[in-house]
């Protein structure tokens, strides 16, 4: 068996290497010869998929920050289109990387009209659902944007992550599983407090903070500098603080140490792989918007939700394409309300960003609070065994074509 993969950033390059563990793992139960061909990232390729390009360093959000990844994003898709024409596929697996992963679908589907293609953690476009966004308007225009009817036309079947994400796509006449957040399998075993707190020698009495603002390239020009600020604050208020910085990218590192000695902050530097150690340690956590907000709930750590785009992009959100969401943060859109404090572009600055952690981690009423809404935003996400769930489903497919 063939099985093509497409994903990008850091976090899809993350559950994909997951899938990747349990479509290997259920061929080997089967007797199969599996083979997996994928553009994604290291995890993928740690996890025995065969690379054709590498996606994660050409992650960006927004339509400035796009421009310069356009032209390597299009050499890569070029790449994946020829192979799926020399060597065609069992069956395509898209994951999340709506743009990118739609031309390629759309490809395969004029070129391999018989190719299955599953859709797995599809556009978070179910946020302007009719239940969410009264306005009709709005919500086709964030349908236009994620180019759902172009998504819905390729796809066979789409896996959903979360329960508004199958309703959403199921109005829409698409056949839909959902199978669970695949973080819940991440999470079975997850690393201890107290275990984690003696490996990087925080004392009992010392306040740990992680801080986790960036995964693309763009976040250390337009948000890490102010989070790094704001720990500056939060350093000189507090009489023994220490902050733990997981750093996604090797190619990050270099930079990250400059602004932690340019900030003078007291903090350790880690691996992209101690993320989960870091958040487990800490007592805080200062993260951007995406997946990395579910672990931490689901380690039981307060957090501060922060995020920040060019001027520029932010503007043209706002004034020509009117666009606008009720939560960015994966831990308020579970429930649909409020759990997590989100501070968004101009409210992204140094002394808000400063002023919520203080709050959170001085206000034992509010972190009780918080930690109790983790546990419904748990239960929204499903059971162990997501990433086992969609392997099956892709070879019960294959095995029907």
């Amino acid at each position: 068996m063939r099985i093509f993969i497409s994903t990008g950033e850091v976090s899809g390059d993350l559950q994909a290497a997951m899938l990747v563990e349990s479509l290997f793992s259920l061929a080997k139960e089967k007797g199969i010869d599996l083979e997996i061909v994928a553009l994604g990232g290291d995890r993928m390729e740690a996890a025995g998929a065969t690379m054709i390009g590498k996606t994660t360093r050409l992650a960006s959000m927004g339509l400035i920050e796009s421009i310069p990844f356009i032209l390597p994003t299009l050499q890569l898709q070029k790449r994946a289109k020829e192979s799926l024409r020399s060597n065609p596929p069992d069956i395509l697996i898209l994951i999340d990387y709506v743009g990118p992963n739609v031309a390629i679908g759309s490809f395969a589907r004029e070129a391999l009209p018989d190719l299955p293609i599953v859709y797995y953690i599809g556009p978070q476009v179910w946020i302007w659902s009719e239940e969410n966004i009264p306005s009709a308007s709005l919500r086709a225009k964030a349908e236009r944007l994620f180019n759902t009817k172009k998504l819905i036309e390729i796809t066979d079947r789409l896996l959903a992550i979360f329960p508004a994400e199958e309703r959403f796509f199921k109005a829409k006449g698409l056949p839909v599983t959902w199978v669970g957040h695949p973080l819940v399998d991440r999470m079975a075993d997850p690393p201890k407090r107290l275990e984690m707190r003696q490996k990087w020698g925080i004392r009992e009495e010392e306040t740990a903070i992680a801080l986790l603002p960036a995964s693309r390239q763009q976040e250390f020009k337009y948000l890490v500098p102010t989070v790094c600020a704001a720990a500056r604050q939060l350093q000189d208020k507090l009489t023994d603080v220490r902050f733990l910085i997981p750093v996604p990218l090797a190619l990050y590192r270099p930079r990250m140490e400059e602004l932690v000695k340019e900030y003078g902050l007291n903090a350790t530097i880690l691996e992209r792989d101690q993320t989960l150690e870091a958040i487990a340690a800490a007592d805080l956590a200062v993260a951007k918007s995406g997946t990395v907000n579910l672990e931490i709930a689901m380690l039981n750590v307060p957090q501060v939700v922060v995020y920040r785009l060019s001027p520029i992009t932010a503007w043209i959100a706002r004034n020509i394409m009117k666009l606008s969401v009720p939560y960015v943060s994966p831990v308020n859109l579970v429930l649909m309300r409020e759990i997590v404090p989100e501070l968004l572009q101009e409210e992204a600055n140094t002394e808000r960003i400063a002023a919520e952690c203080l709050d959170l981690l001085l206000n034992t009423q509010r972190r009780e609070k918080m930690l109790l809404e983790y546990a419904e935003t748990r239960e929204g996400l499903g059971t162990v065994g997501t990433c086992d769930r969609v392997a099956r489903e892709i070879f019960q497919m294959v095995g029907k074509q």
